[in-house]
């Protein structure tokens, strides 16, 4: 009988390393209390589908979850500073814009706007099997020092 059990988890085990529940932090100015985070689930290892979230946090001020929608396991997620100190978000070809002031402010964009992207500050993206935030080289940091 304990065998039956034992040979049942294995036959599990690769099904269950299928799903992707992970995250990864962009640290705005380089403190953990103002941060943008994105976590990307995974519930049915047969779905290729991935949700993605992304929390905007200023401790101890506010904090929130938004909804990116859905992408894929491999969805790059890219992150642009406007002058005015507000977010753009790309995952794929959707874009929103975000704040972090009172992390309310969420809304789709249907298209880039006129006054630019602004400053990309890096690229959420899988990197040796683990979703990882990679600054943009002229942000201070090189592929060196990841």
């Amino acid at each position: 009988m304990r065998l039956r059990h034992l040979v049942l988890a294995l036959l599990a085990a690769p099904l269950l390393t299928a799903c992707v529940n992970d995250g990864a932090t962009y640290e705005i100015d380089n403190t953990r209390e103002h941060v943008l985070s994105l976590i990307r689930e995974q519930p049915y290892f047969w779905d290729s589908k991935v949700e993605l979230y992304l929390i905007v946090s200023r401790m101890p001020a506010c904090m929130r979850r938004h909804s990116l929608g859905t992408g894929t396991d491999k969805t790059r997620v890219e992150v642009y500073q406007v002058p005015s100190g507000a977010f753009i978000i790309k995952a794929g070809k959707r874009m929103f814009a975000t704040e972090t002031q009172t992390c309310e402010s969420f809304a789709k964009m249907d298209s880039e706007p006129l006054e630019g992207m602004g400053e990309l500050k890096g690229v959420f993206r899988v990197k040796k099997g683990e979703l990882v935030f990679v600054k943009e080289a002229g942000a201070g940091q090189t592929d060196a020092e990841e």
